[in-house]
């Protein structure tokens, strides 16, 4: 991008439509996320015959893989993203969660749902995409109230979404994933 480009750029204002399909984006993928994290302790322990000490373990892991897959693959989506587009980058994250939470309900041992998690890193990586989304569509006067904004997001989709996944889990321990998926289409049929 050229010099006067990135100051045409900075100097516009904060597209209301580009901020609303960040934040609700940001708040159902937040949601969906919390969803699951009630839940997906009880489900390992089935996996191992409810033995929680080793199901305790497994967690751990899955919580190192998905933060590693975050690690090694959020600048990868953001250079991405700088070639092709924020929003693309953005719309394919939603769908590859929205599959990856199906593959989570259907997984038949733990080492489908292990594939899950590190899909789940992977696709989450967005975040940094997120903020470089804000960042591109908003002035520069106005970028801490926008980021403020999309803290409020987190923040909701943190609170809402373990609360959700209890009570959805207590019907059945996989359908917290299948919310979370059905979650994950609508934000991404949505913004498409």
């Amino acid at each position: 991008m050229t010099e006067e480009a990135r100051t045409d750029t900075a100097a516009a204002p904060a597209r209301s439509g580009a901020v609303v399909f960040i934040f609700i984006t940001l708040l159902l993928d937040m949601l969906a996320l919390g969803i699951i994290i009630p839940i997906l302790p009880k489900l390992i322990e089935g996996f191992v015959n409810n033995d929680t000490a080793n199901a305790a373990r497994i967690f751990g892991v899955f919580g190192s893989i998905w933060a590693l897959m975050q690690f090694v693959c959020s600048p990868i989506l953001g250079a991405l993203s700088d070639r092709f587009g924020r929003r693309p980058v953005v719309l394919l994250s939603n769908f590859g969660l929205a599959a990856d939470y199906v593959l989570m309900a259907l997984a038949p041992n733990l080492i489908w749902l292990f594939i899950g998690r590190a899909i789940s890193g992977i696709t989450s990586s967005s975040i940094s995409t997120v903020f470089a989304y804000i960042a591109d569509v908003t002035a520069p006067e106005q970028r801490a109230a926008m980021f403020g904004k999309i803290g409020v997001a987190f923040g909701a989709g943190f609170i809402m979404g373990p609360a959700l996944g209890g009570l959805l889990g207590e019907i059945d321990p996989r359908l917290p994933f299948w919310a979370a998926a059905g979650l994950s289409f609508v934000n991404h049929s949505m913004a498409c």
